[in-house]
């Protein structure tokens, strides 16, 4: 019984560290220009963080500026560069190339 409370001490311990150590990350990446991603799904440019009211300034659209609490921002999106085959299959199909299917009835 002894062992298996030591192992939930363990695990929730590396957890907390685990957390911990990505909210550093985060913070890290939020600086005034990165877009991010809230928990409601909103993705933006960040303008500006107040570290005294914990808000944040988020510019979603061409002159459209939400202000938001600073731990609703998820994650800062990297953009990530598409392959060129990938690139390739998406140019070479068209609405023509998809299979239909019969419906027997």
């Amino acid at each position: 019984m002894m062992a298996v409370l030591a192992l939930f001490i363990f695990f929730q311990f590396r957890a907390s560290k685990k957390r911990k150590a990505e909210q550093e990350e985060l913070s890290t990446k939020m600086v005034p220009g990165a877009e991010v991603m809230t928990q409601f799904g909103v993705f933006g440019t960040l303008l500006s963080i107040d570290e005294e009211k914990n808000e944040a300034l988020l510019e979603t659209t061409p002159g459209t500026v939400i202000r938001l609490h600073r731990q609703t921002i998820l994650k800062v999106v990297e953009h990530e560069t598409i392959s060129e085959e990938v690139v390739d299959d998406a140019e070479g199909t068209t609405d023509g190339d998809a299979p239909t299917t019969k419906n027997d009835n």
